[in-house]
């Protein structure tokens, strides 16, 4: 018999959701041990978390990561917890708990209730700090089952951009892959200290700006770093589809080597900032 998770994932039972990608899920606790309670789990239905793939757990904690900044950035707390029990629900998932003292962390505790508008505020505020975008097609889901708030005009390009770097990696002194993202564009010009805010990264960060075509330029050639040429048309389709697509791209280079973190962004028609992240490894 399917897990309750399974059939949230399914849509057959609501949920508080706040990140979703094609492999994972996460949304809030309906019974809470502190406001932001967050539970992470895999679409593939597994009982225990350690019988999952290596490939797959560590899919999991990565996306673990990136929703555990999002819980920081959205509800006040010194830390996010972490915490994995395995007894309640015979389905993988990963417990992530905001935390200004150890106690907040003891299972024991009585779990709190959230009224529900409450927690429809929280899984909006996380969702739109999940740092890469969420990915989510709807966001705080209502708890009686009604039909949820209709997906955002970006999720065509973002849907789009999913697709065109799927299997891309940008090749430095290692390789990493291209990570298609959607963030909410403030207005006007895009600041350095907004940028980072954005984005998820330390306020004091280095950036520096640069053109696509110059970043893209060993990874478009034909004879270039990859020495293939599909891989080459594939670097050129995405590259054309940003340019063509979206207004102003830039690509901005986050932090100082050995690992700089790279933001290849333009502006929708819907007023996102999209394009793809991807990480630089320069010593």
């Amino acid at each position: 018999m399917a897990s309750i998770f399974s059939k949230i994932i399914a849509g057959t039972l609501p949920a508080f959701k706040v990140a979703e990608d094609a492999q994972h899920l996460a949304f809030l606790d309906v019974t809470p041990l502190v406001e932001g309670h967050t539970l992470v789990v895999p679409k593939q239905e597994v009982d225990y978390i350690f019988d999952l793939s290596p490939e797959a757990l560590a899919a999991l904690h990565l996306f673990a990561q990136r929703v555990a900044q999002g819980v920081q950035a959205a509800v006040p707390c010194k830390r996010i917890g972490v915490a994995v029990i395995g007894l309640e629900v015979p389905h993988a998932h990963i417990h992530l708990i905001p935390m200004n003292k150890v106690a907040d962390m003891n299972f024991a505790n009585p779990k709190i209730k959230v009224p529900e508008a409450r927690m429809q505020e929280l899984a909006a505020a996380i969702a739109a700090h999940v740092p890469g975008g969420s990915g989510l097609a709807a966001a705080g889901a209502p708890a009686n089952g009604a039909a949820a708030h209709p997906a955002p005009a970006a999720d065509a390009t973002l849907a789009q951009l999913q697709k065109l770097t799927a299997g891309l990696y940008f090749v430095s002194e290692s390789d990493a892959p291209l990570e298609a993202v959607s963030y909410a564009a403030p207005a006007g010009a895009l600041a350095d200290a907004a940028l980072l805010k954005l984005v998820g990264e330390k306020p004091a960060e280095k950036v520096e700006t640069g053109e696509l075509t110059q970043f893209l330029r060993n990874h478009t050639a034909d004879d270039g770093v990859l020495g293939d040429v599909a891989l080459a048309n594939k670097f050129k389709a995405l590259q054309m589809y940003l340019k063509q697509e979206l207004d102003g791209v830039q690509v901005y280079r986050v932090g100082s080597s050995p690992q700089v973190r790279a933001y290849a962004l333009g502006r929708t028609a819907a007023g996102q900032l999209a394009g793809f992240k991807t990480v630089l490894t320069e010593t």
